[in-house]
């Protein structure tokens, strides 16, 4: 059998012509086939008008034979064979006697050129109009939105993402975008682990929600001042701090200090004299609530208080379960943050059943989550089954520009408002401050 378009098969003749079982080939007429579709006769290798295909043939008419030049007829012979000796393209020759109507391809040009003619010979194609439905024309639905159809964040720019969400997160127009809770809420963030994002995650909430209308107080109690210092309050030897609240009783409103560049915020800062405070906290009455007085007896009402807690469970840390109602956990996504959590759930039951039956562990974020590493995954999952619905869904990333807000003395909401950091904190505020009120306080209350 030879690839030349045509198989060598008994039922053709050998003069070419089709035999009563029709011939098989490749190209060949048969219904359906693309030759079909032309509507038009394959004009003669010899050249001169082609005849219609679903014109009868005239009377005494004979088609023109092809030239001896190694061709069947309308076609090239591709095998190099003889010329055939034989009609043309008559009723009973190599073409169906009864006409076939034309049928219309899709976008079909005219005049169309006939692959298989001779050069220059083209033959025009009346098509029709395509029916109604036909090839999938109906018309289209106005409602229809392709999937592949960008969405409005796909179609920004990554630019223009990026500053919407500054927007979002500065709040210029300083509106109450956040729901406010009806009594203060006072929330210790606490983990004996050091480095897992507890001041980090304290200055970047209570930015995050005086930005959004409402009061904050940030308490540093850690004697490092990285709280302080991260929101650029000074807090060199001998500016009054936290130590003289809880060692010589002086009112929290005497040295509390407005954040600059954020009118909702205060701080208490905290020097490097509160090192020594726990040893000096020993021999004082009432040791475990000396914070607690302090807050309960300034005279402003603050919508959060929230109390940086050094990384240890000594006397400090006990005075900031003591004096709060909430507990904020932040846990790094890693096996050694997990460790000691036991231990921190242990102090905070004790201090429940002795010193604070109101105190509750309500809120659990997960920080430097590295969404490249299993583990990380793994220790969001054990967190999630462990504590449930505590858990926030807001996931805090590593993030370089975190990292280097401190140094510039800001937090990454106002150093880098559209960072993925800002972003993160900025979520995780909003969903404790839903979770803090039942209904929804006026936007501009």
């Amino acid at each position: 059998m030879h690839d030349d378009g045509r198989y060598d098969d008994p039922r053709v003749n050998g003069r070419g012509e089709r035999s009563a079982a029709g011939p098989v080939s490749r190209e060949t007429d048969e219904p359906g086939w693309p030759g079909d579709a032309y509507g038009a006769a394959v004009a003669p290798i010899g050249g001169g008008p082609a005849p219609r295909r679903d014109a009868p043939a005239a009377a005494g008419a004979t088609a023109p034979r092809a030239e001896a030049s190694g061709t069947v007829y309308g076609r090239a012979s591709r095998s190099g064979l003889p010329a055939v000796d034989g009609p043309g393209p008559g009723p009973s020759a190599h073409f169906e006697s009864t006409p076939r109507p034309a049928v219309a391809l899709p976008q079909q040009p005219a005049p169309h050129v006939v692959p298989d003619a001779a050069p220059g010979a083209a033959v025009p194609v009346d098509t029709p109009a395509p029916p109604a439905g036909a090839y999938g024309t109906e018309p289209a639905d106005a409602a229809y939105v392709s999937r592949e159809t960008p969405t409005r964040e796909e179609d920004d720019p990554p630019l223009a993402m990026e500053a919407m969400r500054a927007v979002q997160i500065l709040n210029p127009s300083g509106e109450v975008t956040m729901p406010r809770p009806e009594r203060t809420r006072v929330m210790c963030v606490a983990n004996q682990k050091g480095g897992v994002g507890k001041t980090t995650t304290t200055v970047n909430l209570a930015v995050a929600l005086a930005l959004h209308g409402n009061r904050v107080l940030v308490v540093d109690l850690d004697p490092q001042g990285n709280a302080s210092t991260g929101l650029n309050v000074p807090h060199h030897t001998g500016v009054p701090d936290v130590y003289d609240c809880l060692i010589n009783s002086v009112p929290l409103e005497e040295v509390a200090q407005g954040v600059e560049g954020i009118p909702n915020l205060w701080c208490v800062p905290a020097t490097i004299d509160l090192a020594g405070a726990e040893i000096e906290l020993v021999s004082v009455v009432a040791r475990e609530s000396r914070l607690s007085r302090a807050i309960d007896a300034y005279p402003g009402h603050f919508d959060y208080v929230f109390i940086d807690c050094p990384p240890s469970l000594g006397l400090l840390t006990v005075n900031a379960l003591v004096a709060a109602q909430e507990v904020l956990i932040p846990i790094q996504c890693e096996y050694y943050a997990l460790e000691g959590l036991n231990q921190l759930i242990n102090n905070i039951n004790l201090v429940r059943k002795h010193l604070n039956p109101r105190l509750d562990v309500s809120t659990i974020l997960l920080t430097m989550y590295d969404r490249r590493t299993r583990l990380a995954d793994a220790v969001e999952q054990d967190v999630r089954n462990h504590f449930g619905d505590k858990v926030l869904q807001a996931v805090i990333p590593r993030n370089v520009r975190v990292s280097e807000a401190p140094s510039y003395g800001q937090s990454v909401m106002t150093y880098d408002p559209g960072s993925r950091g800002a972003t993160s904190y900025f979520e995780a505020a909003q969903e404790i401050a839903e979770r803090g009120v039942k209904e929804p306080v006026s936007r501009n209350a």
